[in-house]
């Protein structure tokens, strides 16, 4: 057997293993777990994550999962909570303690304490018939047969089914509080969802004297003066009462010359596009976007309730603001 395919059944061992110690845990999603879940819909605090070593690193991702999801939680390293940093955890969190093991002495160590100011405890063990399952208002069991390591050693299909664990709880309190896309964005304002959910067409506009515009009956020259003083690649058309009568973009100018058009003589009426597709200012960003994509447009006039244009907006400037 060559090394190259004594690393692939390597490979291939560790993922059968582990897909193993994930389907094991639809066997111990039960009532324990429909507790914790009630536990923390209920809690008027936080959930606050221990885990030491691997259980920790772990315990990072749960926290820093179930607070992108609409639970408020942080983790706090077991070892530090002994030195100080239990002053961060209140009466009214809920703890909830990572161990494959059930004993790790970092952990257990917290349990008086816990146990003193009547905090919550939710763990998540491998044993649950741990000192540490046991201290638990509720133990969601992450057992598995074999770790991944041939060892049987190295924390793997154990923290991999810590992981899911973790994550399935996560996304269970996002369904139960109807959490969605749009509270998924504020908790990522940074992010290319937030741009997408949160950004609107009034934040990216061009208004005011960067809107290029121009009355009916303007020699299209001085409608291609307008396009090219303002850069947009377009130009609305207005008409006498200020309303929405077309646009002209590049794409029309060309359409324009194939037709031999003398673009000194005519008038912008004869080659506009009239009844074009419009936005709103309150409209999401991405929505303009779909429009643009869906109609092959390069540029959208954004107009009020009345057919006024209030702005304008083309895919540069989507592109600029990350929605795209």
């Amino acid at each position: 057997m060559t090394l190259t395919s004594e690393l692939i059944q390597s490979a291939h061992r560790t993922i059968r293993l582990e897909i193993e110690a994930v389907e094991g845990l639809l066997a111990h999603i039960g009532a324990d777990f429909v507790r914790a879940c009630e536990m923390i819909l209920g809690s008027k605090g936080r959930v606050v994550v221990v885990g030491m070593g691997k259980s920790g690193h772990i315990g990072k991702k749960i926290a820093a999962t179930l607070a992108s999801t609409g639970t408020t939680a942080f983790f706090v390293h077991p070892a530090e909570a002994s030195h100080g940093d239990m002053g961060m955890i209140t009466r009214d969190d809920i703890i909830l303690a990572l161990s494959n093991s059930g004993s790790t002495a970092e952990i257990v160590t917290l349990l008086p304490l816990i146990k003193r100011l009547g905090i919550q405890l939710i763990t998540i063990t491998g044993n649950p018939d741990s000192l540490l399952a046991k201290a638990g208002e509720v133990n969601l069991d992450a057992r598995v047969a074999h770790e991944a390591c041939p060892l049987n050693l190295a924390p793997t299909s154990s923290t991999t089914a810590a992981l899911v664990l973790g994550d399935a709880l996560a996304i269970a309190l996002l369904e139960a509080r109807g959490f969605t896309a749009e509270d998924f964005a504020f908790s990522h304002p940074g992010g290319a969802l937030g741009r997408r959910l949160l950004l609107k067409v009034e934040h990216v506009m061009h208004t005011g004297t960067e809107l290029p515009c121009v009355p009916r009956g303007t020699l299209l020259r001085d409608a291609l003066m307008e396009m090219t003083r303002k850069g947009l690649g377009m130009t609305v058309v207005l008409e006498e009462d200020g309303r929405l009568a077309g646009v002209f973009t590049d794409g029309d100018l060309r359409r324009t010359l194939d037709r031999s058009i003398d673009i000194h003589s005519a008038r912008i009426d004869d080659v506009m596009t009239p009844n074009a597709k419009t936005a709103r200012a309150e409209m999401l960003a991405a929505e303009a976007l779909k429009i643009m994509e869906d109609h092959k447009i390069g540029a959208l006039v954004v107009v009020d309730t009345a057919g006024h244009p209030l702005g304008a907006l083309n895919m540069h400037d989507l592109l600029r603001a990350g929605v795209m």
